[in-house]
């Protein structure tokens, strides 16, 4: 059957001007989505600061306050050591730092004096000394031993550290020429004056422990953890002990290249481990407050014109370098190779400054790749006591890694001599 010609004439009118009202949408929906493309773009180009995503996080306690103490070192290894407790399935705890560091401010001590006064004594210490403390003399919890006894609600360890040093030397410098039977027992008198005795048995939610039960119902295996650091001054996939003040147990560090490193920290936040972080915080592009660690890319003069040029000119050399740092918001940064990380390690221009944990990965508004991480600097600071730190930081200013060895790729530790 046909329709009347009138009405096929009607119809054929209604579908052109349809056609023609579809295809004017079109048109005018196709700009409008570019615009929308090119403001979101804008919005990305300008907006001021960092806005960061989380990508993947692991599961840790609290941030803590090593305060005025060269702690960072026991605080780091501490969160550490909680997270994998967390991790194997056991409770959230609230572990005591000073515990470790008082086992070490004793046996470095004792080495210091062995060695005759030629090895670091100070604060500072290394991320194995969680690992040795905990096999060696265990861990308690922090009611048990806060190491807070010299009248103050913060750690504050100047003054110990002080007179430690000084009742070393002065042991060093005796006039006997030997050492007597009580040397040991006056510095533990200091550590205990200020830290407090350690604890031999303690209470801990109803039940009896000592250092070494409370230990062992964590279910840790010291022999579980390798640190790793990437310096060609010593053959990859090699143990060596690395040369820093701090590193007084000479803990061997596995090497490996940069980039497998940074694939080790990869692969253990990707599968639920946390990573105990040793790195340079000196930088320019360290910027606790604001919550970020990046490395600028040098201004090149030759990209500069008008009014910039003029006033880059005018600059002093200490302006000019101040300036590369003076930034709000994702900028290009170095492209780190591993020529320029041992370079700067050899010239002492990264140096073994900080201990923190990497508890996860996340992203910028451009798309950047960050490490999450959380520190020991209390939690008055943009992000609650966490920052984020870029994959070239990481690369360029880590002096060391320690890990759960489960967390090293498989094509990685088979490697390892």
């Amino acid at each position: 059957m046909r329709w009347p010609e009138k009405s096929n004439n009607r119809t054929s009118l209604n579908i052109n001007i349809m056609k023609k009202l579809f295809l004017l949408a079109m048109a005018a929906a196709l700009p409008l989505g570019v615009m929308a493309q090119d403001a979101k773009k804008a919005d990305t180009d300008t907006v001021k600061g960092f806005q960061f995503t989380d990508v993947k996080t692991v599961k840790t306690g609290s941030v803590k306050d090593q305060n005025k103490s060269g702690t960072c070192w026991s605080f780091s290894g501490t969160s550490f050591i909680e997270d994998e407790i967390m991790r194997k399935g056991g409770p959230e705890l609230d572990l005591s730092e000073m515990f470790t560091v008082r086992h070490c401010y004793d046996d470095k001590a004792d080495k210091y004096l062995r060695m005759d006064g030629k090895i670091n004594f100070a604060q500072g210490g290394g991320l194995w000394d969680i690992i040795y403390v905990l096999d060696n003399y265990g861990l308690v919890p922090e009611e048990a031993y806060s190491g807070l006894n010299y009248g103050e609600d913060k750690h504050s360890h100047y003054e110990l550290s002080d007179g430690l040093t000084g009742y070393l030397n002065g042991v060093l410098k005796n006039s006997n020429r030997r050492y007597s039977t009580a040397w040991k027992k006056g510095l533990d008198g200091i550590l205990d004056a200020y830290l407090g005795p350690l604890p031999e048995k303690f209470t801990y939610k109803g039940k009896q422990y000592t250092p070494r039960t409370f230990a062992d119902q964590s279910k840790l295996n010291p022999n579980d953890y390798i640190c790793v650091t990437s310096f060609t001054h010593h053959p990859f996939y090699k143990a060596f002990p690395l040369e820093v003040a701090d590193n007084w147990l000479w803990a061997d560090y596995q090497n490996v290249p940069m980039e497998e490193m940074k694939a080790i920290v990869d692969n253990a936040l990707e599968n639920g481990y946390s990573v105990a972080w040793a790195a340079d915080v000196s930088e320019g592009g360290f910027k606790w407050r604001e919550g970020v660690a990046v490395i600028p890319e040098e201004i090149d003069p030759g990209t500069l014109e008008g009014t910039e040029l003029s006033r880059w000119v005018q600059l002093s050399d200490n302006e000019r370098a101040k300036k590369r740092f003076q930034f709000d918001g994702p900028v290009k940064e170095i492209v780190p190779t591993q020529e320029m990380r041992q370079q700067a390690f050899d010239r002492h221009e990264t140096t073994d400054d900080h201990g923190m944990t990497i508890v996860g990965i996340a992203t910028d508004q451009k798309g950047n790749r960050y490490y999450k991480i959380k520190n020991s600097w209390d939690t008055n600071q943009k992000y609650g006591g966490y920052f984020y730190c870029s994959e070239p930081y990481f690369l360029m200013k880590t002096m060391g890694i320690m890990v759960n060895k489960e967390a090293v790729p498989a094509a990685i530790a088979k490697k390892f001599k």
